[in-house]
């Protein structure tokens, strides 16, 4: 009795993210989120308005990243 090496698939098979690849892309999506909420502050802070605004954008995009992300996941 063992492993029928025929029968084994794999994830690059399967075209299915290892566990470790599907969370570091979240971690980075949210990374980008607090660096654009940072710059934010940052500039409205400073009272500088295209700093605020980069800020504003990047926190945008990552919450649209981590939407698409859950958004994935719920349709696996």
């Amino acid at each position: 009795m063992g492993i029928d090496k025929d029968q084994i698939q794999t994830q690059d098979e399967t075209g299915e993210l290892a566990p470790i690849d599907q969370v570091e892309e979240r971690v980075e999506a949210e990374m980008e989120k607090l660096t654009g909420e940072a710059k934010k502050l940052v500039g409205e802070g400073l009272q500088d308005q295209k700093l605020a605004q980069e800020g504003e954008r990047l926190m945008e995009e990552a919450e649209r990243k981590l939407k698409q992300k859950e958004e994935q996941k719920s349709e696996d």
